[in-house]
């Protein structure tokens, strides 16, 4: 287990973290924010995932982000292009099989 990681934030970061805590569109940028602020007040992240967020999180989760963040800013919280789950289909390709076909590639009437 990772142990406990200490955040110091300067007047200017923890306004911009409370900025998006309180008011970013993405709910996943809330809630990371959210918890950067609590362990910037002092508490482990295994509080904070345990008890301190909507969702319970595996603190490890939570260290990585104070170590993204420490290493991007708040660019690190955001997440990375190619991740999660990739579409099952194209919505193109059900496009053109939706079309039915007649003989020699003419459409059917």
């Amino acid at each position: 287990m990772p142990g406990r990681i200490r955040l110091t934030l300067v007047s200017d970061a923890r306004a911009e973290l409370e900025h998006i805590r309180d008011h970013d569109p993405l709910p996943y940028l809330r809630e990371r924010a959210a918890a950067l602020l609590k362990i910037g007040d002092g508490q482990s992240g295994r509080l904070v995932a345990a008890h301190g967020l909507y969702k319970e999180r595996w603190e490890g989760t939570v260290y990585d982000w104070v170590r993204r963040y420490r290493a991007e800013g708040v660019k690190g919280l955001l997440i990375r292009p190619g991740r999660g789950r990739k579409p099952a289909f194209s919505p193109s390709v059900s496009r053109q099989r939706a079309r039915p076909r007649g003989p020699a590639g003419h459409r059917a009437s």
